[in-house]
């Protein structure tokens, strides 16, 4: 999900994935500045608190479940590999050593499926 922009120096992502933990407001002004889409679910507290403040309260972010699907998926993929002890502990010293136990906690954990 990353965009090639001819006149910035790095492309930047064209979409940010974030739990609801992340929605604040300066995040999200953050993110349009940079013309980056927010897919952030609203908790219920700051819904209420928006609807409860009327016109003053803003619009509601547009949020696109389809594409939060794809966090979700993401997500869960990452907490089975912390399954793995080698993975989740960090335990090798060397970067090239645990690089190399990767293919093997995945095929261990697809295994196990």
């Amino acid at each position: 999900m990353f965009r090639a922009d001819a006149d910035g120096p790095a492309p930047g992502p064209d979409a940010v994935l974030a739990d609801r933990a992340c929605s604040s407001r300066a995040i999200g002004e953050h993110l349009r500045k940079r013309g980056i889409r927010a897919v952030i679910p609203v908790p219920a507290d700051q819904r209420d608190h928006r609807l409860h403040r009327g016109s003053r309260g803003g619009r509601t972010p547009a949020f696109d479940g389809e594409t939060y699907k794809e966090r979700n998926t993401i997500e869960r993929c990452i907490n089975r590999w912390k399954q793995w002890r080698g993975v989740a502990t960090r335990y090798e010293k060397t970067a090239t050593i645990y690089l190399a136990g990767l293919p093997g906690a995945g095929i261990f954990l697809c295994s196990a499926r």
